[in-house]
């Protein structure tokens, strides 16, 4: 079993940066793939940015530029930091991981953390 702690959620208005954390413990040598997804009220959980086996990062369009994941090996700890935010950017932020090579969409994915909320105002 992976277990996953988010912090550093907040508000913040637009054009602001934040940086959410997630600490990963358990059987981390399952967590072969780490990501952030997010999910807004009514809306459908999306995949924000990953981070695949091989350390390659990737995003989806609308953070490309402004959002960066990075992982700290050491500290077994998944980053992700956000900047130029914006209103559309606000959601309850959700660190996954998975034993697969990718990071799985959303209904696959095998361990989640609690969240942390981030507000954008404008």
């Amino acid at each position: 079993q992976v277990q996953l702690v988010e912090s550093g959620g907040g508000s913040v208005q637009a054009g602001g940066s934040l940086r959410v954390s997630c600490a990963v413990s358990g059987d981390t040598s399952s967590a072969n793939s780490m990501g952030w997804f997010r999910q807004a009220p009514g809306k459908e959980r999306e995949g924000v940015a990953a981070i695949d086996s091989r350390g390659r990062p990737s995003y989806t369009d609308s953070v490309k530029g402004r959002f960066t994941i990075s992982q700290d090996n050491v500290k077994n700890t998944l980053y992700l930091q956000m900047n130029s935010l914006k209103p559309e950017d606000t959601a309850m932020y959700y660190c996954a991981a998975d034993s697969r090579r990718g990071l799985p969409a959303a209904p696959f994915v095998a361990y989640w953390g609690q969240g942390t909320q981030v507000t954008v105002s404008s």
